[in-house]
Parts: C-alpha cells; structure tokens; sequence
C-alpha cells in the first residue's frame, strides 16, 4: 500500500495533461476487458439514455471509463498538491453564490462526478468544510485518508459510522457540509423518486438536514476541461426544503440529472445506482 502511494506521489509531479494522456490509455484498456463493472454501466445507460443508440452507449461508457482512470491518476493532486497548485488546478465559477451566504448554515449538494473529491478539497481553501467518509479497513490507509483530507487545517470529517449528529451540530455551528447524496444506501430512509426516468432509492438527508439546521442549499459540481477542472457553484435552491420529503428529493434528482446530462462521462455510471427496487419490481442487475 505505501508502494502505491509513493507511485501516487510521483504522479503528483506530471502535468495534468500528461495525466489525461495516461489515463486515456489505461482506461481504454480496461474498457476492453469485460468485467462487472462494465456490465453494470451498460444496464445504467440503457436505463438511463433508451433513446441513445447503442454504440454511442458504449462510447459513452468508454469516455466514462477513461474519466474514472484520470480521476484515480489525479489523487496525487489531492494528496501532495500545493493549495498555490490547486486553485490553478481548479478555479471555482459561481463562488459569489457562497460569498454571499457568509453567516448563513449552507449544504454544499456535491453528486458523484469525477474530481469530486479534488473539489472538496479546493472549497476547502475558500471556507471551512464539513464532510463524511467511509472508514478503511486498513488502519494505516484509514487514518493517511483522513489526515490528506484534513492536510489544510480547514476541513472536519466524521465517519458514516458516527451517524448524522455530528454532522449536523458542526453545520450548525458554521461548517459547510460538503454532502454527496445520489448514491443506492437501500430502500429504508429513502424514497423512490425519478432519476433520468427510472425509479431510484433516494435519501433525503438533503431535505432533512437543512430543515434541522436552517440551512441554504448550493448545488455544485467539479467539470473536468483539458487543463483542469472548473468547480462549479451553482445558485442556491430557492423554497427548500418544504414540508414534503418526496417531492424534495424528486426536486434534487432533477437537478443532479440537469448537471450530469451537461458532461454525461463524467458522472459515475459504474455503481449500482437503481439496486434497490420498490415492490415486485425485478433487479436489473440480477444477471451481473
């Protein structure tokens, strides 16, 4: 593990041309070669994109494919990175959209694009950041992840374990929650509302988080170009959160749908995003 590390290291030092070059190549080859993960991107686009012909699908999940590869390639940027570097690396559009919510509790609503956690570290050296991590099994690899996460002083993280109280008391307290809530955490706390038309398990943490904490919500999103990337801040949602969860989270879908049909193989497409069906609906993963 600390070999790779090293290797990431390495990386940090290669333009970030020099990275895309790289990562066009190895996620080109893995592409090729059939797998799981291949399967499942083909059913979500199928799902997602019916009216897209097939093969310019599969060129869809190839590009997809090499974007995850640069992503991974790009943590030496995360890790070893100068903050001079970074913002070079990404500058923020929209960050008057923050600015001017400066003493108001914000939700920094974050899907899961490549660069996303390159951008949390970036909004990190604009306002102290609030997020969640998923603890290693690997103690040594759990505890280098959270010190690169908080290498700037400007940033606390909790674990999925701890629950949301944490959370919420230190976005209460002025932190910005840098929050990611499109992925399939099951069927209990959530809603089935629709994403690109399908019916998706969807948490509403979003909705409930900023009702506890009075919170505004920025949705934003990291678009990868060929020198860098941009983190874009977007104007904050406008009578959110209501009173009614389903029709919040149906609210978020569509607006997390809005930015990834704006960069389709940037979005993660390689996660089982429609696992959890509501009832008598089969698994369309079921042959995965």
């Amino acid at each position: 593990m600390k070999l790779l590390v090293g290797l990431v290291w390495l990386l940090s030092w290669l333009p970030f041309r020099a990275i895309s070059a790289l990562g066009w190549l190895i996620g080109s080859l893995i592409h090729a070669l059939p797998s799981s993960r291949r399967r499942i991107g083909r059913v979500n686009l199928r799902l997602c994109l019916p009216d897209m012909p097939a093969a310019e699908r599969e060129r869809l999940l190839h590009r997809h494919f090499v974007a995850m590869v640069q992503m991974l390639l790009e943590y030496g940027y995360c890790w070893f990175a100068s903050p001079e570097r970074l913002k070079r690396l990404m500058p923020i559009e929209g960050l008057e959209h923050l600015r001017a919510l400066d003493g108001r509790n914000v939700i920094l609503m974050m899907p899961h694009f490549t660069g996303l956690d390159l951008a949390g570290l970036r909004i990190s050296l604009e306002t102290h950041v609030v997020s969640i991590y998923s603890v290693q099994k690997n103690p040594w690899l759990d505890a280098f992840f959270r010190a690169k996460r908080m290498r700037f002083g400007t940033g606390t993280i909790f674990s999925r374990q701890q629950g949301t109280r944490p959370t919420l008391r230190a976005l209460k307290d002025g932190g910005r929650l840098y929050y990611l809530p499109d992925q399939d955490f099951g069927a209990r706390d959530s809603v089935f509302v629709p994403f690109f038309g399908v019916p998706a398990a969807t948490i509403t943490g979003v909705s409930r988080m900023a009702s506890m904490a009075d919170a505004v919500v920025l949705p934003c999103y990291p678009r990868r170009e060929a020198g860098g990337y941009t983190l874009v801040i977007e104007p904050p949602l406008q009578d959110f959160p209501t009173r009614d969860l389903t029709a919040d989270a149906a609210r978020m879908n569509a607006v997390i749908e809005a930015q990834a049909r704006r960069q389709l193989h940037q979005y993660f497409w390689l996660h089982k995003r429609f696992k959890s069906r509501p009832p008598g609906e089969p698994d369309f993963y079921a042959h995965d």
